[in-house]
């Protein structure tokens, strides 16, 4: 069953950290903060820590893509403190991850349930995250600075000069985002994904999994690769491909740990996949990131 992974989505991430609280004045404020409005609040909120075995679906993707459907002014979610910063700072996995190590376990781990309101119906996405930003700082006494660090990354570059693989191609050359298909038609068998401007994952019949965008470009794509590939560090493009692409990608995931492999699953890898469907490889570097780290957290009181 295919299903959405929107750019990071959080609930297919287990190992991604964060830090927070509202930027000080010695921070630059991204330009999507500016433009969202600045500083904001939801009108009501509450905040507990989740019943064990239980889990309540976010009222969107709180990813750090675009991808938004209205919620009325709503917020409600069911994650770690790590994730609602990642969502909160619009922070892509592989940056998520470089914040693990400075939050505690505490923070990591426990699951709090968020309930939060606001008069502004017609809210945007980036607005939601200045009012989760808000009651981070409000509930968990979260406090922040960005600093620059060097640290290790991987490049994502082409395995040849200007040439990509067959399952890497310019979106003009792929079907339209609006293109019309036969309502007979089955959707899987349409396009994938069938919407464009997302991140999806499926499943095949081979055991293996597929993951794919239209209209996307490839600075969009690392943040998935690295998710996917479980790289372990951020990724950064460097391919120097411009204008927007579509792509597709199956490769055969490793097994878990201590599972038996299955003598019927045949596949490459995903470094074999990256390499040979989409003309791409991996390589290790180092560069000078942002990094957000926590000058202050605390658990919150309940209401």
């Amino acid at each position: 069953m295919e299903f959405i992974a929107r750019l990071s989505l959080v609930l297919l991430l287990s190992s991604f950290g964060l830090e927070i609280a509202a930027p000080p004045a010695s921070s630059q404020v991204p330009d999507w903060q500016t433009k969202a409005g600045g500083k904001m609040a939801f009108d009501v909120a509450s905040v507990r820590l989740s019943k064990p075995g239980t889990f309540s679906p976010p009222s969107f993707p709180l990813s750090s893509d675009d991808s938004f459907r209205s919620s009325g002014g709503a917020f409600n979610a069911d994650f770690p403190l790590r994730v609602l910063i990642s969502f909160a700072y619009k922070l892509d996995p592989d940056k998520s991850g470089l914040m693990e190590a400075l939050l505690p376990k505490w923070a990591l781990d426990d699951y709090y349930t968020i309930h939060a309101k606001t008069d502004n119906v017609n809210a945007t996405k980036d607005q939601m995250r200045l009012m989760v930003q808000g009651l981070l700082a409000d509930r968990f006494k979260l406090l922040l600075h960005g600093e620059n660090r060097d640290v290790p990354v991987f490049s994502l570059t082409l395995m040849k000069p200007g040439k990509t693989g067959p399952k890497l191609i310019p979106h003009s050359q792929g079907p339209a985002c609006d293109a019309e298909w036969p309502a007979s038609m089955p959707r899987e068998e349409k396009v994938f994904p069938f919407v464009c401007d997302v991140y999806s994952m499926k499943p095949t019949t081979s055991h293996q999994v597929m993951i794919g965008s239209r209209n996307t470009t490839p600075a969009l794509m690392a943040p998935l690769l690295n998710n996917s590939g479980k790289l372990g560090r951020p990724l950064l493009d460097r391919t120097g491909l411009e204008g927007r692409w579509d792509f597709t990608m199956e490769w055969l995931p490793e097994p878990k740990a201590g599972a038996t492999p299955d003598p019927d699953a045949q596949g490459p890898t995903f470094l074999e996949a990256l390499h040979e469907q989409l003309g791409l490889k991996i390589e290790p570097a180092r560069a000078t990131l942002e990094v957000l780290v926590v000058d202050h957290v605390e658990k919150p009181s309940e209401n």
